[in-house]
């Protein structure tokens, strides 16, 4: 048992499976028992009821899982992230699983290179491989059994991962200075060198051995021409073929519209029109309309002035 690091007075989680021997895990656990203490507690998981077990996080030291001699225990993604989740920090989990030594068609098996990989991902730190060595007869019979490989390729693999010294989601300031500070202003040090590259004066300009660019060489005989006041001038709505004035139309376009469109309504013959119906003559255009008051302009639609 030196091998598993375990000492008095820890809380240790035992994690078995379907293919575990009940002898072999009750001579585990009494082993377990014995090291730590009978003040201290050792849990007994099945791997498929951890879930529902409702332990509380950072609960254990150490966590055993798949350790039970003649099992052969494969590990979820799920359930090495709940024993990372029971682990206190700083706890280590110590785990023995079947590998393959290369891919095959059975998906739940890893390979060697991927079952770090996925302790890893789970949240562990420092994982390293402890231990690897062929199946014994006993858990070849049991993959057979428990995980339906009939390949002769597997390795026993013992690793062993450590929860890192903080719970997951917990935060800390930190305090970042890059600066030196000088001792009697407490200020950050500046670095002569770093400041005399950032630094011009006037003795850097020499004006023998700086090749300065005249400003008006860059004119040409086309930018020095005054510009004609009409090609300045945006195009008006005429200039542009439009038949209708701009929104805000400047040019007058707007206001010949406007003048042209009232020399086309009628005028009054009979001085009557303003009245109703009951004074209009029977061609009046605006036969059908409201009264309305003397001098009040009054707009006809096409549709009136063509009828009238």
């Amino acid at each position: 048992m030196a091998e598993y690091g375990i000492s008095v007075g820890q809380h240790v989680a035992v994690i078995w499976d379907s293919s575990s021997p009940v002898e072999g895990l009750k001579n585990l656990v009494d082993k377990i028992q014995a090291l730590v203490g009978p003040e201290s507690r050792v849990s007994v998981e099945n791997i498929g009821q951890l879930f529902h077990s409702a332990h509380a996080e950072s609960s254990f030291d150490v966590v055993l899982s798949g350790m039970v001699p003649g099992s052969v225990t494969l590990h979820s993604a799920e359930v090495l992230a709940e024993i990372a989740r029971i682990l206190k920090p700083g706890g280590r989990v110590l785990l023995k699983e079947p590998v393959a030594v290369q891919t095959g068609d059975n998906n739940r098996i890893k390979t060697a290179a991927r079952l770090p990989t996925a302790l890893m991902l789970s949240g562990l730190v420092e994982v390293k491989e402890l231990k690897k060595e062929p199946l014994t007869p006993e858990e070849t019979q049991s993959v057979q059994e428990h995980l339906g490989y009939q390949g002769d390729d597997l390795l026993s693999v013992q690793m062993e991962g450590k929860k890192p010294n903080f719970e997951v989601g917990s935060s800390s300031q930190l305090k970042l200075s890059f600066a030196k500070k000088s001792a009697s202003s407490g200020k950050p040090a500046v670095d002569p060198t770093a400041a005399k590259l950032w630094t011009l004066s006037a003795n850097d300009m020499d004006d023998e051995g700086m090749d300065l660019l005249d400003s008006d060489e860059l004119l040409d005989s086309e930018d020095l021409k005054k510009p004609d006041p009409s090609s300045l001038k945006a195009p008006s709505c005429k200039e542009a073929g439009k038949k209708r004035a701009c929104k805000n139309c400047t040019c007058g376009l707007a206001e010949e519209l406007e003048q042209k469109k009232e020399s086309l309504q009628p005028k009054s013959a009979c001085g009557n029109c303003y009245l109703g119906d009951a004074f209009r003559c029977a061609s009046c255009p605006y036969m059908g309309m409201p009264a309305f008051k003397p001098g009040e302009k009054i707009l006809l639609t096409e549709t009136n002035l063509h009828d009238a």
